[in-house]
């Protein structure tokens, strides 16, 4: 018998554009390599790691891949990011709103600042909020392939979940983004506008090593994962690719958990 050759699963994003906020370095970076390794445009922000954008454009091929200096912390900032990608490459078809900051000691809510506490909800949040609102303008007013206008991954975390003792302001905003996945889908998918949420456990990220390399916090970590181990960052990455796709076109309002079954629930 002749053996025939049949045609993979591809997940093309040929002919889409999309902006991942946070994008120079840790998930952020694999995401921007992933949608621009599946044929994507890719605009991202970074804050304070030019080198490693710089580095990021020249491996993801240049032209297709474009970033900007820019601090995600209102309102006002996602809308500037959102006219930049849009400027950049003339539309926007999928957003991916991965940027968002730890503050990495244990506070107990009894001495948490206010300073801290608006300085999480500003960045994890009020700048989601700006992202989406400007966002789901431009994808209402251009023009749409079929009955797709556009898609919308929020990156939350298991402590939107099941909360984190001592980081109540980080647990808080991620719990909102789960929210705002549900309350976005319920209001945009009957318009081709399809918005879910991805939630990581512990990643391998430079944000994260602190406490994956401390002896104590590492070994009490890895055991609450059945699988033993952090995810690797390609593995939130190829989540959020599947999640634009569409094989994931009977998808909307879903919290995606990736966590190596520490946390199950939806």
């Amino acid at each position: 018998m002749e053996n025939v050759t049949k045609p993979g699963v591809a997940l093309s994003m040929a002919g889409r554009t999309a902006l991942i906020t946070g994008g120079s370095r840790g998930i952020g970076a694999a995401t921007v390599q992933m949608f621009c390794q599946s044929g994507a445009q890719v605009f991202f922000n970074y804050r304070n790691s030019e080198a490693q954008a710089t580095r990021l454009i020249a491996d993801c091929g240049g032209s297709d891949c474009q970033a900007i200096r820019q601090e995600l912390a209102t309102p006002s900032d996602g809308a500037v990011l959102v006219r930049a990608a849009v400027e950049a490459f003339g539309r926007l078809d999928c957003l991916v709103v991965n940027h968002g900051i730890w503050p990495p000691h244990d506070i107990p809510i009894e001495s948490m600042s206010e300073a801290q506490w608006r300085c999480t909800l500003s960045v994890n949040l009020d700048s989601t909020f700006g992202l989406v609102r400007a966002a789901v303008s431009q994808m209402k007013r251009q023009e749409s392939s079929g009955s797709t206008r556009g898609h919308i991954v929020l990156v939350a975390s298991t402590a939107a979940q099941r909360g984190e003792a001592f980081h109540a302001d980080y647990a808080a905003s991620k719990g909102a983004l789960v929210s705002l996945t549900k309350s976005l889908s319920s209001e945009l998918a009957a318009e081709g506008i399809y918005c879910n949420c991805v939630a990581p456990g512990w990643v391998d990220t430079e944000m994260s090593s602190a406490a994956l390399t401390h002896p104590e916090t590492s070994k009490k970590v890895l055991a609450a994962i059945p699988l033993g181990r952090p995810a690797r960052v390609e593995e939130i990455a190829g989540p959020i690719l599947f999640l634009c796709t569409p094989l994931a076109g009977f998808i909307s309002g879903e919290v995606f958990n990736v966590n190596g079954g520490a946390v199950l629930a939806g």
